[in-house]
């Protein structure tokens, strides 16, 4: 099994040219923040029936399906899961809000594809492929690998 630190060396690879580096302290969350939203906007009736309350922030399938993704990521590292946790707690709140603005459907839809084009923009400058076509699973490294990368240049500066 890969450890936390091995996962981060083997995605670091292809993220070396700063400039892509930027690109993915923004497109990753933005990515992440869209996909909680499109998972928002999926019909929840099933879910509604399986769960003894009415609260719309957790009666969804952006929260049901970050159990898993959140336990990928205690498994890995307890810390590294509560920053993702905290980061998804704000996407899951703000995503409802902007669902009572807009439709979150066509909004999530735009931020995910811009977003992507940026993603693929700064491999295209790096010289190299995404780290998600050797392994899918490289899709939950990338949050945490941008957020461990962030705060240590937080604490570097």
């Amino acid at each position: 099994m890969k450890t936390l630190q091995n996962w981060f060396d083997e995605y670091a690879v292809s993220h070396q040219n700063p400039t892509n580096k930027k690109i993915h302290y923004l497109c990753v969350p933005a990515i992440f923040f869209s996909i909680i939203g499109l998972l928002m906007s999926i019909p929840t009736g099933f879910i509604e029936n399986l769960l003894p309350f009415d609260n719309p922030l957790i009666e969804n399938w952006a929260t049901i399906l970050l159990i898993p993704a959140l336990l990928f990521y205690v498994r890995l590292s307890p810390w590294v899961a509560l920053k993702i946790l905290i980061f998804a707690s704000v996407c899951v709140w703000a995503n409802a809000y902007i669902g009572n603005l807009t439709s979150l459907f066509w909004f999530s839809l735009i931020v995910f594809a811009i977003a992507w084009v940026g993603q693929f923009y700064g491999h295209h400058l790096e010289g190299k492929k995404p780290s998600f076509l050797k392994d899918l699973q490289f899709l939950l490294i990338g949050p945490a690998w941008v957020f461990e990368n962030l705060f240590e240049q937080k604490k570097s500066n």
